[in-house]
Parts: structure tokens; C-alpha cells; sequence
């Protein structure tokens, strides 16, 4: 075996190894046992919303470990080929294995990130809130920017994205806007871009054509089940309708229908402009429950206290990328130092590299030091 794919076999054999381990193997089994067990049970169903939760889990293991499995075998076989062939003299056969094993790298890459997506809620569906910092216009065009390029990455993954709130800039853009995104894992990919985002580009609303700096911020919060206690008590909250306003078309709201939740205790604003009022107040209850989930959260774990933190100033020295569209053309992720030389790709959603690096980084503890872009 040529010394490139043998070390492309070790490294895969590694990769299965952890895996399992990241899996627990032996845990993860005894309880697909169980689940399929369950699942048998004509009793089941007498209970929909548990039952459902059960067969997504075993579902969700069932592709893990027979992923795993089939990994294992596929890798067994090729090396197998492999053997045969060079006995043989066969390099059609040597050559077909070889692209095979190539071919699998990719494939576990893309299940190891996949398995980072373990935590409590990150299967669950997730609020999106993109605000423009100061800066005007400018800040409000580069909000409306985040808000599309959000949205077109949960259409590339065939999630499905809901209009909650949508505030229109003074001249253009946006001053607030939340999207519902609603798709498996929705929450587990989409909570590494909480933070500042800075853009530099020459303005086009600068008749001088100068360059300028502009900076937006992202809060992201997951839906919370509803059989996880949240407290609101109704003397901690102040319910307003208002007649809504948008930027014209899906955005316009002719009615006083639209329901702003003010929380006092925390000072927590959410805002639903869709068309029914009762529809808009679950919506901002729903909202407001997920707001304060992720606060206590947050408060657990200081890492992510320190990032959340970290949004309160929409401005230089709190951003965690860096989109630069002039003087050249270029992306950076300031946590992991991830690049694309594409912008525009980026902005039309074209995030997966920047969300798994940070999504590694969060799991092995890394602290990125990397510099910004001038």
C-alpha cells in the first residue's frame, strides 16, 4: 500500500476511534436498545409529545452508529481491495479502493463536526436577531446584509425561516430584524455567529466614495420546549400592540396587531409583526422564554457569559469577524482565523467552514489570538 494512503487509513481509523468514544459507544448502544424496545410499547403514543421525542433520539442514533459501522466495514473492505489487487497486479482495482478511502475522509470530517453538535438544545429550532450599531445608514445596509446572508444559509440547508420582527432603516437597511430558523440542529450551528460583525467597504452612500467601518451585532437563542420551566410572572411584564412598520411588500402590517414584551427584570425587549394578534404574543412569549433560557445559561458557563457579554458593544474590539470588501476582498474569523477570499459568497450564505471551526475550537477549548484585518 502507497505510504499516502496508508497514513490517509491511519488517520481515518483515528478519526472512527474518537467517534466512538465522543458517542460512548457502549452507552449509546444499550440505549438504542431500549428506545427500540420502546418503541414496540403500543402504549407509546398514548403520550405524542414524548413519543416523538424518542424516535428522533433513536433515529439520530441509529444514523450515528450505523454511520460508524459502515465506516469500519468500508474502510476494512478497500484495504482489503487494496491487498488483493497489488497481489494481483490489478491496479484498475488498487486504484478504484484508493479513491474509495479518499472519498471517506471527507464523509467522517463531516460526521465528526456533526457530533460536535451534542448539546442540550442544539437540535432544537432557534431565534435569529441581527442590530445595526451606530453608524446610521451605513450600519443599517450592513444589518440588512447579515439579516439576508442568515437567511440564505438556512435555505441552503432546506431549513425554514420565519419573519418574527423586522425594523426598517431610517433611509435603508435595517435597524433590528428576527428570523424563526426551524431545521434538525438549527440552533447547534447557527450559535457561533453571536456577536459582533464588522464590515469595511467603500459606502455607496458616501458620494465621496470613502471607506467606512461598520458594525452589526447577531444574538442567537433556542427555541426552549415547552416542558422546560421558564418563570414569567405577569407583574414582571408589560404587554404593548402598535401598528407595525416595515420596508414594503412581506414586511407591511396595516393593522394595530403587531405585540411588543418588555421584561423588567432583565430589560429584555421582543417584538412579533405578523398579522394575528394572538399569534404575536405566543410568538414574543415563545421568544422572551428563550431570551431568558439562554441568559440563566449563560450565567452557567463562562465562556459563553464572556461572548454574550461581548454584544452589548456594537463596536471596535468586540467583533468576531471581519467581512473587508475594499481595498481587497476578504473574510476572517477572528476566533479560529478561518478565511475565505469570496465576500460575496459568505454574505450569500456560504458559512459552513467559518460555524465547524468554531464549533472545533469551542470543543477542544482553543482561544483564538488572531489579528484583525486593517
Amino acid at each position: 500500500m502507497r505510504a499516502e494512503i496508508s497514513a490517509l487509513v491511519d488517520d481515518i481509523k483515528q478519526a472512527i476511534a474518537l467517534l466512538r468514544r465522543h458517542l460512548d459507544w457502549d452507552a449509546a448502544s444499550k440505549r438504542l436498545d431500549y428506545l427500540n424496545s420502546r418503541a414496540e410499547d403500543a402504549d407509546l403514543w398514548n403520550d405524542p409529545d414524548e413519543a416523538q421525542k424518542l424516535m428522533q433520539e433513536r433515529q439520530r442514533l441509529e444514523e450515528m452508529t450505523g454511520a460508524i459501522k459502515a465506516f469500519d466495514q468500508n474502510l476494512a473492505d478497500s484495504v482489503e481491495l487494496i491487498a488483493m489487487g497489488e497481489e494481483e497486479g490489478d491496479q484498475d482495482t488498487v486504484t478504484d479502493a484508493e479513491e474509495i478511502i479518499k472519498s471517506m475522509q471527507g464523509d467522517i470530517e463531516k460526521m465528526s463536526i456533526e457530533a460536535l453538535l451534542s448539546g442540550e438544545l442544539d437540535s432544537s429550532d432557534t431565534f435569529v436577531e441581527v442590530h445595526s450599531g451606530a453608524g446610521g445608514t451605513e450600519s443599517q445596509d450592513w444589518a440588512s446584509m447579515l439579516f439576508r446572508m442568515y437567511s440564505r444559509w438556512a435555505e441552503r440547508r432546506g431549513f425554514k425561516v420565519e419573519l418574527q420582527e423586522y425594523s426598517a432603516g431610517d433611509e435603508a437597511g435595517i435597524k433590528s430584524a428576527t428570523i424563526l430558523v426551524k431545521g434538525h440542529n438549527a440552533y447547534g450551528w447557527l450559535k457561533t455567529e453571536t456577536g459582533v460583525h464588522r464590515l469595511v467597504r467603500i459606502s455607496p452612500f458616501d458620494s465621496n466614495d470613502r471607506r467606512h467601518t461598520s458594525f452589526s451585532s447577531v444574538g442567537v437563542y433556542p427555541v426552549i420546549d415547552d416542558n422546560i420551566e421558564v418563570e414569567v410572572l405577569d407583574k414582571d411584564i408589560r404587554i404593548d400592540t402598535f401598528r407595525s412598520s416595515g420596508a414594503g411588500g412581506q414586511h407591511v402590517n396595516t393593522t394595530d396587531s403587531a405585540v411588543r414584551i418588555t421584561h423588567f427584570p432583565t430589560g429584555i425587549v421582543v417584538t412579533s409583526s405578523e398579522k394575528s394578534q394572538h399569534q404575536n404574543r405566543a410568538n414574543c412569549m415563545k421568544a422572551l422564554r428563550a431570551r431568558l433560557y439562554d441568559m440563566e445559561m449563560k450565567k452557567r458557563e463562562d465562556a459563553a457569559a464572556a461572548s454574550h457579554d461581548g454584544k452589548t458593544d456594537i463596536g471596535w474590539g468586540h467583533q468576531i469577524r471581519s467581512y473587508v470588501m475594499q481595498p481587497y476582498q476578504l473574510v476572517k474569523d477572528l476566533r479560529t482565523g478561518v478565511e475565505s477570499t469570496s465576500p460575496q459568497d459568505v454574505l450569500d450564505g456560504a458559512l459552513d467552514p467559518f460555524m465547524e471551526a468554531a464549533l472545533a475550537a469551542k470543543v477542544d477549548g482553543a482561544k483564538g489570538d488572531v489579528d484583525d484585518l486593517n
